[in-house]
């Protein structure tokens, strides 16, 4: 069975890149718009592994704080969060948080995923 990434991105085009890599990394992606849609994911999908998420996005919260929520709700899953607008403070990224920019390189972000999903 293949290890499941919710991936959250409002911007199609970035989602459809997202989840090619999550792919291409041979991994299952679930896809989101928003937090709350993730949130949803996380609560009805049991198993979900990896959280991979953009910092700037619509709806009740943003990626730090939906990174924060999974990380009290389900502490074992593995957190990306990505961001092309702000680099966010050592202190906001959680626990064993990694964090790309973007444009971020599609080969380091597929070897990050390999290696979480370990």
């Amino acid at each position: 069975m293949k290890t499941k990434v919710v991936v959250v991105e409002d911007e199609a085009l970035l989602l459809m890149m997202a989840v090619g890599i999550v792919e291409d990394a041979g991994l299952e992606a679930l896809e989101a718009r928003s937090a709350d849609e993730a949130l949803v994911l996380f609560e009805s999908v049991p198993g979900i592994r990896i959280l991979l998420t953009d910092i700037d996005m619509p709806g009740s919260m943003d990626g730090l704080k939906l990174a924060k929520a999974v990380r009290d709700r389900w502490p074992p899953v593995e957190i990306i969060i990505v961001s092309g607008m702000k680099q966010p403070h050592k202190d906001e990224l959680p626990e064993r948080g990694v964090f790309f920019a973007k444009p971020y390189d599609s080969r380091q972000l597929c070897e990050t995923l390999v290696r979480m999903a370990a």
